[in-house]
């Protein structure tokens, strides 16, 4: 392989694998909010966030080495609504991992 064409596939596997720690990142984060809050926050169930954001992880990893794949952007655009939009409310409500406080053994 020429030196361009081996920069090129860095560049995407180096892309791609971003993309799919944000896809994981989302998912592991929806996991962690109880069900109630998705409702008490105006948003979607858990369970819609967590097969958007599963899928989104899958689809991340299936185009590993090529993120400009039309799946892989359906994968990125799932995640980031999670993250841009739903996370932020999710937040706002604030202890909400686990059904414990924060401050609790």
């Amino acid at each position: 392989m020429n030196l361009i064409g081996s920069a090129q596939w860095t560049v995407a596997l180096v892309l791609s694998v971003a993309i799919l720690g944000m896809e994981i990142f989302a998912f592991v984060d929806a996991l962690r909010h109880q069900p109630d809050a998705y409702l008490r926050a105006g948003k979607r169930t858990k369970q819609l966030w967590l097969v958007v954001t599963g899928v989104a992880m899958l689809l991340g990893f299936l185009t590993l080495g090529n993120p400009l794949h039309l799946f892989a952007l359906l994968g990125v655009v799932g995640a980031g609504v999670y993250l841009a939009d739903v996370r932020p409310a999710l937040q706002s409500l604030g202890g909400h991992y686990g059904g414990r406080g924060r401050d609790t053994w």
